[in-house]
């Protein structure tokens, strides 16, 4: 176990990026509007579960099914690079269908712990030690966690204007993640 706090931290704000829990306070708003009480410990505890155990088993999986993790972190780049892009220019490339509960799905699965969360969890691996993902994970987690709970507090405070600069602040920072997600595994593809 090789604890890195640099690793941490980058994988960390690299989570925080993908996870965009900030950007989807209006989402979280209008789901507490719609069908009450949000369960923010439950949402947070089965995020927290299909992050770190895709951290564990998505590489077996992927190579069950013949797919090696530079592959699946070059795909993530693209994933990562068309969420960035959406956080930037403020368009919807793609979205499911409007969510009827609040319990479990939507919150904890596909808002926080969505496939850009999966891919972006298998392409850190590739490049750091899982140890240090693991804490990342938890860090963004209890962000997660707090963020539901003062989900209102935070919309009257930042506003919809500050949450749109943030949101696009962190979408230019994923657009440079993705570039280098990109340049670092497409290399281990081609040599």
């Amino acid at each position: 176990m090789e604890i890195d706090f640099r690793e941490i931290f980058t994988a960390g704000m690299i989570l925080f990026a993908v996870i965009d829990i900030l950007g989807s306070i209006p989402i979280i708003v209008d789901l507490r509007s719609r069908v009450g009480k949000i369960q923010s410990e439950k949402a947070s505890i089965v995020a927290a579960c299909i992050m770190i155990a895709f951290l564990f088993v998505g590489e077996s999986i992927l190579s069950l099914i013949g797919i090696d993790v530079n592959s699946f972190a070059v795909a993530g780049a693209f994933v990562l690079f068309f969420i960035a892009l959406e956080m930037i220019l403020g368009i919807s490339l793609y979205r499911d269908e409007e969510p009827k509960t609040a319990s479990i799905v939507p919150l904890a699965f596909p808002l926080v712990a969505g496939p850009g969360v999966m891919t972006t969890v298998l392409a850190l691996r590739a490049e750091y030690h899982t140890i240090n993902i693991a804490i990342a994970i938890v860090l963004n987690i209890i962000v997660v966690y707090t963020v539901l709970k003062l989900s209102g507090t935070i919309e009257r405070l930042i506003g919809s204007n500050g949450l749109g600069v943030i949101r696009k602040v962190f979408g230019v920072v994923l657009l440079a993640i993705a570039v280098k997600l990109f340049a670092t595994n497409v290399k281990g593809l081609l040599g």
